[in-house]
């Protein structure tokens, strides 16, 4: 069955940095856009970056400049390089697997991100 695992989150003072990894398992990797989003508490989810089958990225405003999103298909696993973090990118934080064309959509469990003041 297809498994998408986060790891990497944690508690990390401002200006500090994380880096997320999510492992896939059960997809053909390389046919899928990657994704990053995040949920912090009384919010809707939002996308925080995108790795496109082709390697081109896509990034929030609020994250552009600071995080780096980036995909090794050999390994089947996305990062999301966290520089600079504030206490707003405190989250949980999940890794989306896409094939539109074939209408597939899978979810990680989540990591929890928390960025203390």
């Amino acid at each position: 069955q297809v498994q998408l695992v986060e790891s990497g989150g944690g508690l990390v003072q401002a200006g500090g940095s994380l880096r997320l990894s999510c492992a896939a398992s059960g997809i053909i990797f390389r046919l899928y856009a990657m994704n990053w989003y995040r949920q912090a508490p009384g919010k809707q989810r939002e996308l925080v970056a995108t790795a496109r089958q082709n390697g081109a990225t896509n990034y929030a405003d609020s994250v552009l400049g600071r995080f780096t999103i980036s995909r090794d298909n050999a390994k089947n696993t996305v990062y999301l390089q966290m520089n600079n973090l504030k206490p707003e990118d405190t989250a949980v934080y999940y890794c989306n697997a896409v094939w539109s064309a074939f209408g597939a959509d899978y979810w990680g469990q989540g990591t929890q991100v928390t960025v203390s003041s």
